[in-house]
């Protein structure tokens, strides 16, 4: 296995961190490996926060379901779909640009999302551990206001970067749903609910629960993460995040 497949196999989440800066050096690695992702016609269409004021990150971690890590953390940055640097672009230039819609943010959070990844991958590779946080996309009208948004900008990922404790540096990576049912040849395949019966056991019994009832786990699962209040949040926020992309066709 080569050393890039190794760090993308043993990447975990981490959300414990030593009391233990990142060096410059490596700091600037790590955004360098976020700017050579790929990127839609070279546009770069993100721009990346690096919380550096304690208050600030605390006010985050608070408005991201009370989680006391992300305010620790050596690293805290914020990926932000910008659709708002190539527009002012255009207007320096004296162009008629046109309001973005809802196929150029879908654009932007891809750039980001993307130049995320990178920086996680390179994270690893340096000894570093990492986590996404979604809850980013939580509580919009406080998030907004803390980070300044204009309209044409929005959250895509937050992520928290450092050295892990020895506890967090061992921790089983939960296992992953088997590529037999992730992985289709030219069309899209609707499993059956034996094979999602038979696709979710398989990954419970190889994170050593084989004896598990199918129907009471996703059930608990399905109230702790789908119908829980956070993602009913998530999702009025970020419809409020995206009404600034509504399509329109006037040109300013």
């Amino acid at each position: 296995m080569n050393e890039i497949v190794r760090a993308i196999t043993a990447r975990r989440s981490v959300r414990a961190f030593e009391k233990k800066g990142i060096p410059p050096e490596i700091r600037q690695a790590l955004l360098e490996a976020a700017f050579q992702a790929p990127t839609a016609g070279n546009q770069m269409l993100y721009t990346i926060l690096d919380i550096t004021d304690h208050s600030l990150k605390a006010a985050l971690a608070e408005s991201c379901d009370n989680q006391p890590f992300i305010a620790d953390a050596p690293l805290v940055l914020v990926f932000l779909a910008d659709c708002r640097r190539w527009l002012d672009t255009y207007r320096s230039a004296s162009l008629p640009a046109r309001n973005p819609g809802p196929g150029d943010v879908l654009l932007a959070m891809a750039d980001a999302v993307i130049a995320a990844q990178n920086m996680v991958v390179a994270a690893e590779s340096f000894g570093l551990g990492s986590c996404y946080i979604g809850d980013i996309l939580e509580n919009c009208e406080r998030v907004r206001g803390l980070l300044t948004l204009p309209d044409e900008v929005v959250p895509a990922a937050m992520l928290v970067i450092g050295y892990p404790t020895a506890q967090q540096a061992v921790r089983q990576k939960p296992a992953r749903i088997d590529g037999r049912y992730i992985v289709f040849q030219n069309r899209y395949v609707t499993l059956t609910p034996a094979q999602h019966q038979e696709m979710y056991l398989d990954r419970e019994a190889r994170d050593g629960r084989p004896d598990v009832d199918f129907s009471q786990r996703v059930t608990a699962f399905w109230k702790r993460k789908y119908e829980s209040d956070f993602s009913l949040e998530m999702n009025r926020s970020a419809s409020e995040y995206l009404k600034a992309f509504e399509w329109r066709e006037s040109c300013v």
